[in-house]
């Protein structure tokens, strides 16, 4: 007999299958302003996925399974495999297939890398520990290129658009993926301070076999197929570049001894390991001594996603935030229809918006890496984008989860998965200050990069009188920059770039809302909901969910 007691109101139905491309005014737009054309289709694909509630719970699945590493075999010989939930292949073949990993560099068409941009953004609404082997896959083939001996062996496997789990060499399989083993521990991001030591085989040289020895204290996407690292053939020297295959040309694996799988607060359904290399067989890219150049190709590009990945966090958040307030009522109405929780919702939205933008321009150097105007952008808007974006990602995440209460809080919302990615992208790449320093250098050194972003950002000058005199304020900051005050500058860079696409872009409410809660020195409150009482705030939320309108 039932007493009526677990009688389910109030509360938010099922956001049945949807395409998630479709419903987001914010990246559509971007890709269109950043000179996109005839991928429609394939975003509109991806869209779908991540919006399918067969693959949200595929990726619940991968990350309630993390990964397990073994060792050894039965019989006591060293195996170094990890095994993933079927969850986890089945999602990283989709991201592969649907050119997430390398497929920018095998078409190059126009607009390809902001195409794949896109793409990532939507990814973390189903799975952010696949993105880490698409990364690293997208981001090997820049530096592989200095060395084409290589990269003619290996490039055709990257960009296939294939994923090929098996544990075999690579002259079997019908597509690669790639790592980054670059970190030791008593070194992190200074990776000058490396101990792992490479000898030559037979002479040496650009191309040439060297063995290794050394441990390498983060290792990402560890069952890839090979990986570029760092060691040293003097050390006295600074490091070189070297591609580690997990199996050599005759069949033998190669040494490559996984100590123990990262224990993460995020991001568990990707490996993340420890290494030992013991007189391990990598193949020198580039030249001696200069490693460092070598692999900071693969690091900016990954650093391009770090800013991707961060943004995809915001919109999942914001997404899910106004789902639940357009769905349930507190106080007699719609949590949506509170002025309080539409002043919240409005400036995680807002803040969204200036992500996705910042994503896509960022991503549209990358497809004119030949034009000097974009390439000196790159140079410096790069660490920018990764610094600002990624600050903003936690606060932004747990005020979205705060949306929600507390069914926010239990993990069954995706809520607190989210929330403990948020951090991680901050760190990865290099942490907030590593991104600071960067940019001081990249003033110093290529000050044609600062004239580039001075040029980018005054584009949109006489549109805001608020927004020009904040870039006056940056013009001061720029001609007396400090290591001790370089967060507030980078900052400040940050914003005022993310303020500038906004203005260009054309949605006044939403540029209106950015510029009055970022730029005004008089604008007050620091927390999201701090949006002055004068905006009009019924088109951000709109963009963001039409329910909210």
């Amino acid at each position: 007999m039932s007493t009526g007691t677990h009688t389910v109101i109030n509360q938010p139905p099922p956001r049945d299958d949807h395409d998630a491309y479709a419903a987001d005014a914010a990246l559509r737009e971007g890709v269109q302003r950043e000179g996109v054309s005839g991928a429609d289709d394939e975003l509109h694909a991806v869209g779908r996925l991540v919006g399918s509630s067969a693959w949200v719970e595929r990726g619940r699945a991968a990350n309630e399974n993390p990964p397990e590493l073994r060792t050894h075999d039965r019989y006591g010989h060293r195996i170094d495999e990890i095994r993933y939930h079927p969850a986890y292949h089945e999602l990283l073949a989709a991201g592969v297939e649907h050119g997430l990993a390398a497929r920018p560099w095998a078409r190059e068409e126009p607009g390809a890398h902001v195409t794949r941009a896109a793409k990532y953004v939507l990814w973390p609404q189903i799975d952010s520990g696949t993105l880490c082997p698409m990364t690293m896959t997208y981001a090997v083939v820049p530096s592989l290129r200095w060395q084409p001996d290589l990269a003619a062996s290996w490039e055709p496997k990257v960009t296939s658009g294939v994923y090929d789990p098996g544990f075999r060499p690579v002259e079997e399989k019908a597509g690669a993926l790639f790592g980054m083993a670059m970190t030791e521990k008593q070194g992190g991001s200074d990776v000058r301070a490396n101990t792992t030591a490479a000898v030559p085989v037979d002479g040496g040289g650009p191309g040439s076999a060297y063995t290794l020895t050394g441990h390498k204290w983060f290792v990402s996407a560890a069952m890839s197929d090979a990986f570029l690292t760092l060691a040293k053939t003097d050390e006295h020297e600074a490091p070189s570049c070297f591609l580690v295959p997990r199996w050599l040309p005759d069949g033998a694996r190669n040494p490559f001894a996984i100590q123990r799988l990262k224990d993460k607060l995020g991001d568990r359904s990707n490996a993340s390991s420890e290494v030992e290399f013991d007189r391990t067989t990598g193949w020198l890219v580039g030249e001696e001594h200069r490693g460092v150049r070598t692999i900071m190709e693969m690091v900016a590009a990954t650093r391009m996603d770090c800013v991707a990945g961060a943004a995809g966090w915001l919109r999942h958040g914001t997404t899910q935030a106004a789902w639940h307030v357009a769905h349930r009522e507190a106080f007699g109405r719609r949590l949506a229809d509170q002025p309080l929780m539409r002043n919240v919702l409005a400036d995680l939205a807002i803040e969204t918006e200036a992500a996705i933008a910042l994503t896509l321009r960022l991503a549209r150097t990358f497809d004119r890496a030949d034009d000097a105007h974009e390439a000196a952008l790159r140079r410096v808007l790069t660490p920018i984008a990764k610094y600002w974006v990624n600050k903003r990602a936690p606060a932004h995440t747990a005020e979205a989860l705060e949306c929600l209460g507390g069914n926010g809080y239990v993990e069954e919302s995706g809520m607190p998965r989210l929330f403990r990615q948020s951090p991680l992208n901050g760190i990865w790449e290099g942490s907030g200050n590593v991104q600071c320093l960067d940019v001081l250098r990249a003033m110093q050194r290529n000050p044609e990069s600062v004239d580039a972003l001075l040029a980018e950002i005054t584009a949109a000058s006489g549109a805001n009188r608020t927004f020009d005199d904040a870039c006056e304020r940056a013009r001061k900051q720029l001609a007396a920059p400090s290591e001790g005050s370089a967060r507030l500058l980078v900052e400040h860079l940050g914003i005022l770039m993310q303020a500038s696409l906004l203005l260009r872009a054309g949605d006044a409410a939403v540029s209106d809302a950015f510029v009055a809660s970022r730029l005004d020195p008089d604008a007050g409150g620091l927390a999201f909901g701090t949006l002055p009482d004068d905006l009009d705030l019924a088109p951000v939320l709109s963009r963001a969910l039409p329910q909210l309108a």
